[in-house]
């Protein structure tokens, strides 16, 4: 496994659309193994492959609790309901916080990295996560959906 490069703001790549993931082969493989221990380093909750400059339809997301990281390939949102109004940041983003509203509950379609059809029904941080992590691998990102006047820039703590 290797930590991935991430891609920040203003990078072209991040407000592409990602392509399908056609076959689940060895290559998406490391690419998930990758992208969880990149989302890890940097203590993030979720990670889509377009922020590591791969366009494929690829996100890992942990809630670091007893499930682990879950690895979704092909994610398509089918359902939601209810609305929140949260704040958000981003491993793209370092450091930047805004307020956005998100659906409460989501239902989701996604294959695993074994290529098994999944759905899930998400409420509150995991259906924030996945909405979040869709909208990457649709060209979106956070800052673009944020209520008005709700970014913040919080300092990075000094490392002694």
């Amino acid at each position: 496994m290797a930590i991935r490069n991430l891609r920040y703001e203003g990078d072209p790549i991040l407000k592409k659309k990602s392509r399908e993931v056609e076959v689940i082969d060895e290559k998406i493989q490391i690419l998930i193994d990758d992208m969880i221990e990149t989302m890890h380093k940097y203590n993030g909750v979720g990670l889509a492959a377009v922020q590591v400059g791969i366009l494929k339809r690829v996100i890992v997301i942990d809630l670091y609790d007893d499930n682990g990281p879950i690895a979704m390939i092909n994610p398509v949102i089918i359902e939601t309901s209810g609305e929140v109004e949260t704040e958000e940041g981003c491993l793209s983003f370092p450091n930047k916080f805004a307020k956005v509203i998100r659906p409460q509950n989501v239902t989701a379609d996604f294959l695993d990295r074994e290529g098994n059809t999944i759905r899930v029904k998400a409420k509150d941080l995991l259906a924030q996560a996945i909405c979040h992590e869709v909208d990457h691998l649709n060209g979106e990102v956070f800052t673009e959906k944020m209520i008005p006047g709700t970014l913040e820039y919080i300092e990075p703590e000094e490392n002694n």
